[in-house]
């Protein structure tokens, strides 16, 4: 899907809308040209300066302002749609990723949740890394498959699903349960934290169990799409044993 224009495509990047890159004309600018550049930098929305007639090969239609943006055409659902689409599935499995900002492991923990059977992930939709061309990219497709929801507030979704009967599970450094002593036969959220802080206390708190990878080497931490994998396929190996 293509968004023509300024204000629209500023509108469309305030609103954390799923775009993957950003297309500009040489000369173009302005104010909203240059906040335009700014959010896509935060962002790490890629955008490409180009000649007028290089420019025109992207545009389906002649009124641009100069800019075109691309949005991704995947959909991403609400938690009560999320929570309703997998009523009838037998032990849901999600995870949570809070404030992971690298969309480079945001993908990465995505393919490998299409892989250990996840049946959806909770993402936040502010201190995240957006939803963009590297992530879908580095999830080899699985962005556009996985039930996606976005929230504007982890620890009540949390709480949510808590109330429908699901067990929350975080990933901690500072636990003293070891991830393999956890029951996963029930319907269960695993949460995984920033890359350098982790889980924020609120979401700490908010957990039933918190669980620790133990460790032999010198380095006490993962890369947290490792741990993740780590993780998710333990949850699936201990179901399949079941």
């Amino acid at each position: 899907m293509l968004i023509y224009g300024r204000k629209p495509v500023l509108e469309a990047l305030k609103s954390r809308a799923p775009i993957t890159k950003i297309y500009l004309q040489y000369g173009v600018h302005g104010d909203v040209i240059t906040e335009i550049k700014s959010i896509a930098r935060k962002n790490m929305v890629p955008l490409q300066e180009l000649p007028a007639e290089k420019f025109a090969l992207q545009a389906k239609q002649k009124e641009t302002q100069g800019i075109i943006a691309l949005r991704a055409t995947y959909k991403t659902l609400t938690l009560d749609a999320m929570i309703a689409r997998l009523q009838d599935v037998n032990k849901p499995f999600l995870i949570a990723l809070d404030s992971i900002q690298d969309p480079h492991n945001v993908g990465a923990i995505l393919r490998t949740a299409e892989a250990a059977g996840v049946h959806g992930v909770l993402l936040t939709k502010h201190h995240s890394a957006p939803l963009n061309d590297t992530v879908l990219k580095t999830s080899a497709g699985a962005l556009e498959m996985m039930n996606i929801c976005l929230v504007d507030n982890l620890a009540q979704a949390l709480k949510q699903l808590q109330e429908k009967g699901y067990w929350v599970i975080g990933s901690s450094l500072s636990a003293t349960q070891n991830f393999r002593s956890v029951d996963y036969n029930s319907p269960i959220v695993l949460i995984f934290g920033n890359e350098g802080k982790g889980m924020r206390p609120l979401i700490q708190k908010g957990c039933d169990f918190l669980v620790k990878i133990p460790m032999d080497g010198k380095i006490n931490s993962l890369n947290v799409s490792v741990a993740a994998g780590i993780m998710m396929f333990e949850v699936l190996r201990s179901r399949t044993q079941e």
